[in-house]
């Protein structure tokens, strides 16, 4: 333990957290943090790393569109036929191969997505929501964000039941059209990529919290500002995420589960279990969204490629890859594996339920100076400190209690489990929706490693200290 920095301030037994002091004045003009927001392959130059992901990612959610949309889900079909068609045209007309299956975009889809995009714009802008604060920046700005998040969700779907019931719109108008909206998305995303990279050399919202590699494929797939914002409350990255992406998820799903209807007549349950486990762990999003702000995400990714065009196209295209198979690939599940899969989606989403939520109390103790136990225990914790980009320093405790105490990521257990438990509701037939509990298991384990970069740039000494105590990134005796 690195001495006197574990902090027990004892009141009546029990430790009483203390909070950091009130932040002195900023004086000194900075117009970059130093920290850089490493998230690169490993051995692989970031400059090419990040290039490969601008290109690949999209053509990534193609093939798997492509599979779906045209060989019933199987990969190997669809590979055959793109690797047949390269074949014979030759590499050097890869690109026309990959256009010529492209689906079209067309003014319908492009004018339903405007309005979607700017619907969530309006509300997330106007629509009244608690006020919640972001962890200290890197320059050490302690930012509001609208968590809005619940009531979006709840008045978009009922706008959109309100349009179905009056005919406005078809209930499979999203699945008629999943095609011609992956290229309209696609553009999107590419769009915004460059505009919040000119906007960060030209018009940042708070220049000191930039982060510069020295590399400019890099600082367009990460990004460059850390919060861009539009005026004091909107945030990109908060409404990027919440609002076109994660608000859009249940509205996919349930519009592919009208399309297996329309098609045969009928709903399969796994379609049924496949929404109710999606809009779980959906509604939990928008229900804890003040935690949200906590995430790696929010709190230490910058706004690039990564999330821009990640939260328009790969979070709706490839989180929903299930419900788009299961449209076109009935499975009917047997009552007792619709039961084991429900235990462990709930299983799972219980346990990063209750993972997080020992942080927030945690949080909430250190807040109010009060006392605090998890399980039963006086809570641990190392009160790291750390110095902004203004030269300040700051406290930052690290919980060695609960579940933080059996590894630094038990939360990433529960997010497998679920993971693995929307796959599992499309049987076994095809590999293509379990692709989900794979790019999850990368992503994860990915991000314990970028954490741990970040936290020793952070904390040095006091990460180092909190990882003798707590070894284990994410599964005990296992990594």
């Amino acid at each position: 333990m690195v001495s006197g920095e574990l902090k027990h301030r004892q009141e009546n037994g029990s430790p009483t957290l203390q909070p950091s002091p009130p932040e002195p004045a900023l004086t000194n003009h900075v117009t970059h943090n130093k920290i850089i927001n490493l998230s690169g392959l490993p051995y692989i130059p970031k400059s090419i790393a990040s290039t490969l992901m601008i290109i690949g990612s999209p053509l990534f959610a193609w093939f798997y569109w492509y599979a779906c949309n045209h060989h019933g889900g199987s990969l190997t079909a669809a590979g055959s036929d793109v690797g047949t068609a390269i074949s014979e045209e030759g590499f050097g007309n890869f690109w026309r191969v990959v256009y010529s299956r492209l689906p079209s975009a067309t003014f319908y889809t492009v004018k339903i997505y405007s309005i979607w995009f700017l619907w969530q714009a309006c509300l997330y802008a106007f629509l009244p929501g608690a006020i919640g604060k972001g962890q200290a920046t890197p320059a050490g700005h302690e930012l509001p964000y609208n968590c809005n998040g619940l009531r979006v969700w709840i008045l978009s779907h009922i706008t959109a039941i309100l349009l179905v019931k009056y005919d406005i719109i078809r209930a499979t108008v999203i699945a008629d059209n999943w095609g011609a909206l992956f290229v309209v998305t696609n553009l999107a995303g590419f769009l915004f990529t460059i505009l919040v990279y000119i906007k960060a050399h030209v018009w940042p919202t708070h220049a000191e919290d930039r982060c510069f590699s020295g590399s400019m494929p890099y600082d367009l797939f990460m990004g460059i500002e850390h919060n861009p914002r539009i005026g004091e409350m909107f945030d990109f990255k908060l409404f990027f995420n919440g609002r076109p992406g994660i608000c859009g998820w249940t509205l996919i799903n349930l519009s592919f589960a009208a399309k297996q209807y329309e098609t045969y007549g009928f709903v399969s349950n796994s379609m049924i279990l496949l929404n109710i486990l999606h809009a779980v762990y959906v509604l939990d999003f928008f229900y804890n969204e003040d935690w949200y702000l906590r995430t790696m995400d929010i709190a230490h990714d910058h706004f690039g490629f990564y999330l821009a065009w990640g939260d328009l196209v790969w979070l709706p295209f490839m989180y929903t890859i299930q419900s788009f198979y299961l449209s076109v690939h009935p499975v009917h599940l047997p009552y007792w594996a619709v039961l084991l899969i429900s235990a462990l989606g709930l299983g799972g989403y219980a346990i990063f339920r209750s993972v997080n939520h020992q942080k927030n109390i945690f949080r909430m103790a250190l807040k109010e100076q009060r006392p605090l136990k998890i399980w039963g225990r006086p809570v641990e914790y190392i009160a790291a400190r750390f110095t902004t980009t203004f030269g300040i320093e700051k406290e930052s405790p690290l919980l060695c209690s609960g579940w933080w105490g059996v590894s630094r990521h038990f939360n990433y257990v529960g997010d497998l489990m679920g993971s693995l438990a929307y796959c599992l509701t499309c049987g076994s037939t095809h590999f293509l929706p379990y692709f989900y509990i794979w790019y999850m298991a990368i992503l994860l384990v990915h991000r314990t490693y970028r954490d741990d970069i970040r936290c020793r740039q952070k904390y040095g000494k006091y990460w180092e200290e909190y990882c003798r105590r707590v070894p284990y990134k994410i599964l005990p005796y296992v990594f």
